[in-house]
């Protein structure tokens, strides 16, 4: 069997004849207005030796669950590209032998989880997401650390940074008492310009005078390491899944109500004395966790 062709649009669309022009369903979106309204190329369904997944239907599964995971499978093997728009949902629909219905509840999937994106207007359409940025939780690495493994800038907007008396959460993770100051630094956290997540860190001020003092758009952990002599050197982290009030979905630039994940940590130096106690929110729809896992720690 002959390989599938890749999913990317050819040099130039093939000419419908008359009667084929007259049974299509609707109009066409001309290839080089597409690619110039996107950025990308626009997928086309019906080249030669294409063809559409093979759609089961029966109990236990649905039909918009097998396009999604068709369309996700395709994006994640590179086979759909960033900025490549999908053709529109009625011929879409039509070349899967789908309702449009069943088709947008697929497309509605791939863009809760951050896959697509789908504007309305002229130039509007379904276009495949930029990749997530990985959070690798197997180490303990600032923001701006994973940022520079995937070669990307890091940027820190500083929302607020005051001495606060300790709450009775910061005070049992940082191991201080009730009321004792803290430095509490809110970040909006960047790559390369785009909104990210919200840090909110608190800092034991005995450990750190004087740190608000000092620049605070940079990496904190390096801040404390040159200025104090002091690192995290391992943390307690846990995530849960929550979602963006209006604060939150405004400095993000989301919905509100949209997917966030709340990363908590507790992060120690390696004397095991707490560091710093965080509340961070990521945007749910541009990361994603990356965790090592072995049988016993020592081999990760």
């Amino acid at each position: 069997m002959a390989p599938e062709p890749p999913l990317s649009a050819p040099a130039s669309p093939p000419a419908a004849t008359g009667s084929q022009a007259a049974a299509s369903p609707g109009p066409v979106v001309p290839l080089q207005a597409a690619q110039a309204a996107s950025g990308g190329s626009v997928w086309h369904p019906r080249l030669p030796g294409r063809r559409p997944p093979k759609i089961i239907r029966g109990p236990g599964v649905t039909v918009h669950g097998q396009i999604e995971d068709w369309l996700a499978d395709a994006i994640a093997s590179g086979q759909l590209s960033p900025g490549d728009r999908l053709p529109t949902e009625q011929h879409l629909a039509s070349w899967l032998g789908v309702s449009r219905m069943t088709l947008r509840h697929a497309l509605a999937e791939l863009a809760q989880r951050g896959l697509v994106t789908r504007t309305v207007g002229r130039s509007g359409g379904t276009f495949v997401a930029e990749p997530k940025l990985e959070q690798d939780f197997t180490v303990l690495a600032g923001f701006s650390e994973q940022l520079r493994r995937h070669g990307l800038v890091a940027g820190a907007h500083v929302l607020a940074a005051n001495e606060i008396p300790a709450s009775p959460a910061a005070s049992a993770a940082l191991e201080i008492a009730v009321g004792d100051a803290v430095y509490e630094v809110r970040r909006l956290r960047l790559a390369d310009g785009t909104p990210i997540l919200i840090e909110h860190s608190l800092f034991p001020a005995r450990h750190c005078p004087g740190l608000l003092e000092s620049r605070l758009d940079g990496s904190l952990y390096d801040l404390l390491d040159e200025k104090y002599g002091l690192r995290p050197h391992r943390a307690k982290e846990s995530m849960e899944p929550v979602t963006a009030g209006v604060r939150e979905a405004e400095a993000l630039g989301v919905a509100e109500g949209a997917p966030l994940m709340l990363v908590e940590r507790t992060a120690y130096a390696k004397s095991g004395t707490p560091l710093e106690f965080a509340r961070d929110l990521f945007r749910g729809d541009r990361t994603r966790v990356v965790v090592w896992t072995s049988e016993l720690a020592g081999e990760l």
